[in-house]
């Protein structure tokens, strides 16, 4: 059974809180390296360079035999950069100013 997760819940909202607190990137990289395992690190960094593969225009098979992500990955992400929240797309930008 997948489990369902509120905007309203209470440990994510405290874990979005924590995450707006930081003050360097030294910092979240300490916090999120002892937050998830590295298989759980590795999955968001990949699901992060496929949302800028598509976002750059990359077919899927390109994508999945540059970074090894199964198409369901890809999938799932390029749903969630047409259907999401904006969050991809606000952290591309991010990156790309800095």
């Amino acid at each position: 059974m997948k489990a369902e997760l509120s905007p309203r819940d209470p440990g994510l909202k405290k874990l979005i809180k924590a995450l707006s607190r930081f003050d360097s990137e030294t910092e979240i990289k300490e916090f999120i390296t002892d937050l998830c395992t590295p298989a759980e690190l590795k999955s968001l960094a990949d699901r992060f360079v496929v949302a800028e593969m598509i976002q750059e225009g990359w077919d899927y098979r390109s994508i999945s035999e540059k970074t090894k992500c199964s198409t369901a990955t890809i999938t799932r992400v390029a749903r969630a950069l047409k259907f999401g929240e904006g969050g991809y797309q606000k952290a591309i930008g991010q990156v790309e100013r800095s």
